[in-house]
């Protein structure tokens, strides 16, 4: 019965202690004030990380158009290029006959 009593005792304890605490208490420790900069750090990081990926969607963009010009560019080269192969057969044709 005394075991209960001084572990029901202790508990009020503990509990009105960390109730009169304020969390914005200007004396933390440092276990505290390092898991505060790791949660900071953490906020950067996606920050950053968030900006990042913008910027990579931008230049995957600006690739895919840049793509699309060549891909343009390249198909009326390859057309050019068979009208120039049907013109000279054309005109092998017409020396053969």
């Amino acid at each position: 019965m005394k075991s209960r009593m001084t572990v029901l005792l202790a508990s009020l304890v503990l509990a009105a202690a960390s109730g009169c605490q304020k969390p914005d208490d200007k004396r933390i420790g440092p276990a505290e004030q390092a898991g505060r900069e790791i949660d900071q750090a953490a906020v950067k990081a996606g920050e950053k990380l968030e900006q990042a990926g913008e910027k990579l969607d931008a230049a995957a963009q600006k690739a895919g158009e840049k793509l699309n010009q060549a891909t343009e560019r390249i198909g009326e080269k390859v057309e050019e290029a068979g009208k120039d192969i049907q013109e000279t057969a054309r005109e092998a044709r017409k020396d053969k006959d």
